[in-house]
């Protein structure tokens, strides 16, 4: 009993941090409405909140395990929400400056310190804890972290999309990105209180390196491996369709004549129903469905639920792209498996790799605001459907091939 107990108080620690995840990553989505209002942007710059955000992944993945052998696993957490304390706090400046540019410095800055918590976090779900219920304990912190998801947008978009509009309308521009400073400036508090907190933390065990092992192929070279390849290609897909269905439904719901008092919750549906499909997962994989069959359906689901929401209108085109959390719920965990299948010693490479890959919610939802504003909010929509036709395709194909 008392071993279990060990355990407990540095697990709801790494619960939390999973919490901060999602609160913070899921506001983009009421972010890109409130800055396109305050800046008056076209639909291309309003997605640089995203790029800005999720490019971090790609940018800093590696300098991230660099730190991390340096300062150690749980040292390198505290860092991570120093610097994302950090981050929050440049909103301050910029609300003042009244600068696009130094807001999406400061995003830059704390998905930069989340790739470090992210990178430094995650191993310790598997080690605090019996091995047998590993995946049960990751369970969890998913939830945790969708539950932070809807939270946020509620919070969040309840204060920065709430009353008068920009320079057009009741509030001049500064007092519009006012609003952004007091919930920035608790965020960076009690990112910073938590730092502490892990930093002096006593019982949160180090991560110790594993040791390569042979890979089963004997491939010498990491790109022999199709199933990693084309497993690159296909989180990417999967990361960018999630992103583009989270963060432009709010901004799609105003475009569809929505008054923003009712568009700002429509987030919270897709985060939902992605909840729903974490929990639906939990009961029935592998026990009634395997991962890989999971995907191939939820990759049809996707291209159904993406071309139901191009060709019908308002709310039930809304609703659609809502549907699309359902549909992406299961696929992170379910194409990292089929990707790192026989990698052997190449799989830490691989990981980072895969993580790289995050960088999807950067480009494909730029380019989704770049297509937008040319076609409309609508239409642009139609980038999703090779994105799941792809992702359906290494689920029933792609994944299975060994060699060149």
């Amino acid at each position: 009993m008392s071993t279990r107990k060990n355990y407990y108080g540095p697990l709801a620690i790494i619960g939390v941090l999973f919490f901060i995840f999602g609160f913070i990553t899921w506001v983009n989505a009421v972010l890109i409405p409130f800055f396109q209002k305050a800046f008056d942007l076209d639909n291309t710059s309003a997605y640089l909140v995203t790029f800005a955000f999720y490019i971090s992944y790609t940018v800093m993945a590696i300098p991230s395990t660099w730190v991390l052998k340096k300062v150690g696993f749980k040292r390198g957490m505290s860092v991570g929400l120093f610097v994302m304390a950090l981050g929050a706090v440049i909103f301050v400046p910029a609300a003042r400056a009244e600068s696009y540019g130094l807001f999406l410095t400061g995003l830059f800055v704390i998905a930069t310190g989340l790739t470090l918590l992210q990178t430094a976090s995650n191993p310790y779900v598997t080690i605090l804890g019996p091995i047998e219920s590993a995946a049960q304990r990751i369970s969890v912190m998913g939830i945790a972290n969708k539950i932070a998801g809807i939270i946020g947008q509620k919070v969040l978009g309840g204060l920065l999309l709430a009353g008068g509009a920009t320079v057009a309308g009741t509030l001049t521009r500064g007092q519009h990105l006012e609003k952004v400073i007091i919930p920035y400036l608790s965020i960076a508090a009690v990112l910073t209180v938590l730092g502490v907190a892990v930093w002096f933390m006593k019982g949160l065990p180090e991560v110790e390196e594993e040791e390569e092992v042979v890979s089963e192929s004997g491939a010498s070279s990491i790109w022999a491996h199709p199933n990693l390849v084309l497993g690159l290609v296909a989180l990417f897909a999967y990361v960018g369709a999630e992103v583009i269905a989270g963060d432009s439904i709010i901004a799609y719901g105003l475009s569809q004549g929505f008054p923003e008092s009712e568009a700002k919750n429509f987030g919270t549906y897709t985060l939902w129903l992605m909840l729903a499909g974490y929990i639906l997962g939990i009961f029935l994989i592998p026990r009634v469905i395997s991962q890989g069959t999971w995907l191939k359906y939820s990759a049809v689901f996707g291209l159904f639920a993406s071309l139901a929401a191009i060709f019908t209108g308002g709310f039930t085109s809304v609703l659609c792209i809502a549907f699309l959390g359902l549909a992406n719920a299961i696929m992170w965990p379910a194409i990292w498996p089929l990707a790192l299948d026989g990698l052997g010693k190449h799989t830490r490479l691989a990981s980072a790799l895969l993580v790289m890959m995050i960088s999807g919610g950067a480009i494909l939802t730029s380019l989704y605001g770049r297509i937008s504003q040319h076609t409309g909010t609508q239409q642009a929509y139609w980038l999703l459907i090779p994105l799941y036709a792809f992702i359906f395709w290494y689920a029933a194909v792609g994944h299975k091939r060994k060699s060149w």
